[in-house]
This record gives structure tokens, sequence and C-alpha cells, in this order.
């Protein structure tokens, strides 16, 4: 899968990014989400594949694109006998988010990127569009720190994992009413605080990575993106877990679904019938081969945002395979038209 899809599943998520940018900066978040959506879309109906969107533009935003349970991939069309044998190529399960921190571009901030991971079927949890408490950690706090413990606690563990004091650690939580309590704690712990407004997927990778300076994600955001940090955290070897959270009360911010009983009903009519499971990357990115792939729209800890020049643009991708162990980081050029000088910084 890795090496017949590892380049072009880069260049889905660079013309998303690539897209979406064009709108960095102009307060229009629901823009700067359907270009990226179209030209992640457009790309990936180019590729010799079997796809199936398990999560994506779905619910929340009623999407006519990229929804849950579109097919996509050249061996999906209605011509695709006459392209390709569909029944030689392996079915792929794919979750995207085309523009992940659509806040983050509309308003020019750090951040925001075009990313998805992909595993052959069956392969990614398809998560509710509900949220999701999630606790992702470095490598070296791999099963040893424990959602299931309070954060003090964890703060103890992760410091002892990572050879350091508590002061030295910075743990990103989104600012949202309903962590208040979590943002109190971890400060009188001793630990700094790092919020962030949207864009939890790069918090979560960003703890995979020594050299961030962060060194865990706590707190509450959506679901869906929690599978997508599952997956490029279990390739990376880091530690995450995710517990869906179906009551309204906790989340204070909006939840599909009228109330804590609807969403449990919802819940047992998709086969989880234990909502308050805590679920680990391996259980929520099962699959034998894990992909992730993301391009930044604007610059953040790990990649530098989609930059132009006259004549193109320059992109800067990750793509981490659990199949090789390997996380690329890949700097491309982009000549539109005819080609003129290009940019090296």
């Amino acid at each position: 899968m890795e090496n017949t899809l590892g380049l072009e599943i880069i260049e889905v998520v660079e013309q998303a990014a690539i897209a979406s940018s064009k709108w960095m900066g102009k307060g229009e978040k629901n823009i700067a989400d359907q270009v990226a959506v179209e030209a992640m879309r457009e790309r990936m109906n180019k590729i010799h594949m079997r796809g199936r969107i398990v999560i994506g533009e779905g619910e929340r935003d009623d999407a006519p694109m990229l929804y849950i349970g579109e097919e996509v991939g050249i061996c999906t069309q209605p011509n695709a006998s006459s392209l390709c044998n569909p029944d030689e190529l392996i079915e792929i399960d794919i979750a995207v988010d085309p523009c992940e921190g659509t806040n983050l571009v509309a308003y020019g901030q750090p951040g925001s990127m075009a990313v998805l991971a992909i595993s052959e079927k069956g392969g990614l949890f398809a998560a509710p569009d509900f949220y999701m408490k999630k606790l992702a950690a470095p490598p070296a706090a791999k099963g040893k720190v424990d959602i299931n413990k309070s954060a003090t606690e964890n703060l103890k563990i992760l410091a002892e994992c990572l050879e350091r004091s508590i002061e030295e650690l910075v743990i990103v939580v989104m600012k949202r009413e309903r962590h208040n309590d979590l943002i109190k704690e971890i400060r009188e712990a001793g630990a700094r605080v790092a919020l962030i407004s949207d864009g939890d997927v790069g918090a979560a990778i960003s703890c995979g990575f020594a050299g961030t300076n962060i060194h865990a994600l706590m707190g509450i955001g959506a679901a869906p993106e929690g599978v997508i940090s599952a997956a490029a955290m279990r390739a990376l070897g880091g530690h995450f877990q995710g517990q869906l959270i179906y009551d309204p009360a906790v989340v204070k911010t909006g939840l599909i679904g009228e109330s804590r009983e609807a969403n449990i009903e919802r819940l047992t009519s998709m086969n989880i019938n234990d909502p308050d499971k805590v679920y680990d990357a391996h259980e929520l990115a099962s699959g034998k081969t894990v992909l992730f792939a993301a391009c930044g729209i604007t610059s953040g800890n790990l990649m530098d945002g989609v930059r132009f020049f006259n004549g193109g643009a320059r992109t800067q991708s990750l793509v981490i395979s659990n199949q090789s162990k390997t996380a690329r980081f890949v700097d491309t050029i982009h000549m539109f038209g005819e080609p003129k000088t290009l940019q090296l910084n």
C-alpha cells in the first residue's frame, strides 16, 4: 500500500492545502474548507484505488463531497472497468480532514493542515460525529500514562518517563469552557499550558516528535479527528487514547444528538455497546498497514504553511507509515503554468 499510494496521498494533501491557503486571512472559513474538499476529492479520484470515506465531511457539514460512505478513486467510477480491474485492488478505508483548523486559515493563525489517514478495509474506526476525550503523549510514555488517571498523576508519570521536571512540561489544551478545571489542575501541578483555539490533530502528532516542546495533549475534541490522530500516533509509536463523549452537558458547546439518552441509542445502532470504552491507538487504527499524510496550510510546529511565489508555490508535507516505520518530511515546489525561477527561501 505504501509503495503504491505513498506519493499520491502526499499530492492529495498538497492540493487541498494549496487550495485552502488561497483563502488564508480572508475570514471565510467555510470557503477555505470547501475548496480544500473539492481539491482533495479531485486528486483522489485520479488514483488507481478502491477507496471508501469512513471519516469525512459527513454529518456536521452535510457535505456533497467526501461524505461518509462515498467511494473515491478511479476504480470506483462508473467507467472503472475500462480503466482498471477493480477486483485486483485492495479496498481502502480513508479518514480525511481537508482543512483541519478552518478558523486558523480564516484568521491567518498557525497550525492548520490538510490531513488524511488510510488503511485497508475495516482498519480505521468509523467514529460517530461526537466528541472524544483524548490523551496523547510521547513514545517514552506509551502505556504508562492513562486517560483514566488525573492530570496530576499523568504529569508525574510523564515527567519520570521524559526525565525532566513537571515544570518543564508543556501540555496543549483547547481553549474551551469545558476545560477550565483541567487547565487549573495542570497549572497547579506545575506544568505549563499551551492553549489552542482549534487544530488538535497537529498538537497530538507533535507529541510524537522530540524537539517540538509539546509533551502531551489533554482534553475533549472532535472524535473523527481523534481517529486521524490515533493513526499517526500508532505509526509513530506514541501514546494515544480516546473515549467517546456523548453527553451534551459535558461538552457544553453543542453535540450532534438531542440528549444523552438519544446519543447512547445511536451508538448502540452503530454496534458500539460500551459507550464509555477507552480506545487506544491500535483499536482506533487497527489495520495491518496505516498511512498518515498532512500538508501545512499555515505554518505550525511541524510544517511550514503554503508559500506562494511568482509562478508557483512551495509546500511542506509529512507522511508517516507503520509499514516502513518512517516519518518523511517532503518539501515540494509546485510550478503553475510556464516554469519560472524557483524560490528556495
